[in-house]
């Protein structure tokens, strides 16, 4: 949980909310947004939120399940978009082949937040019969056999790496007892009171030059590998892919792991 060290200062931060389809997810309908600048909802996450800013899908998203109309204010955004951005972060291989990542990488580098919430997003899926998703069953796209998702904590991890460089603290607004999130749990109590001496200090944590060089390391890994494609459609391309090279990497970034 994160802890604060100061009261709220007058500037303001940039605040993304990166919406998914857990279950836990309705309590975005109770949560006061007014201090969040834009809201991502992934895929049927739209349906939460008349408001939302942002619906960002995958090319085989099903026709009926987008939406019919949008404000002029609300953006659809697709692989046109995504997959440019998520190229400048080292590729879907790396970044982990799920619209939760993919969504993520998108926000980070297309609006340059401040600080990244996550919310029904932690990709936990318990065969015990409940819902799996808001609307009812669904497929858990990031425990399907892929050879990018082989440790969703670890690309976690590596998201984590990444935003913070770009001075973005990722925090989880999850009350699930379990994540495949790595970042820190926040409440909304806290979340209304963070304030950016509080955003740089848990930054320091993750930028330190330790953590730097051990990412840096990981990063090596990566380029060595070089599994990237620019069209972003990996899957056409696993028989260059070493599922085993993906492991050390994903092993290496779980060690760096905050």
């Amino acid at each position: 949980m994160v802890k604060l060290l100061t009261k709220p200062q007058c500037e303001s931060l940039n605040i993304v909310l990166v919406l998914g389809s857990a279950p836990d997810a309705v309590r975005v309908k109770a949560l006061d947004l007014s201090n969040i600048r834009s809201v991502v909802a992934i895929n049927n996450a739209w349906h939460l939120l008349s408001d939302w800013d942002y619906l960002i899908h995958p090319e085989d998203f099903p026709l009926e399940k987008r939406p019919t109309s949008q404000q002029q204010s609300q953006t659809i955004v697709t692989a046109q978009q995504y997959v440019d951005i998520q190229n400048q972060y080292g590729g879907f291989v790396y970044a982990g082949g799920t619209m939760a990542f993919t969504a993520a990488y998108w926000a980070l580098g297309a609006l340059r937040p401040d600080v990244m919430l996550f919310l029904g997003c932690d990709m936990v899926y318990e065969n015990d019969g409940q819902a799996s998703h808001f609307y009812g069953q669904g497929n858990a796209d990031p425990l399907r056999d892929d050879v990018t998702l082989q440790s969703l904590e670890a690309k976690a991890s590596r998201l984590n790496y990444f935003a913070a460089m770009q001075s973005c603290l990722c925090l989880n607004l999850s009350e699930q007892p379990s994540s495949r999130l790595v970042f820190p749990r926040v409440n909304a109590g806290a979340l209304a009171a963070l304030s950016r001496d509080d955003h740089q200090a848990h930054l320091k944590k993750i930028t330190a030059a330790h953590q730097v060089v051990q990412a840096q390391a990981c990063l090596a890994k990566e380029r060595a590998a070089n599994y990237y494609f620019s069209s972003g459609r990996y899957w056409e391309h696993l028989n260059e892919i070493d599922g085993d090279d993906l492991k050390t990497i994903d092993a290496k970034w779980l060690a760096w792991m905050i």
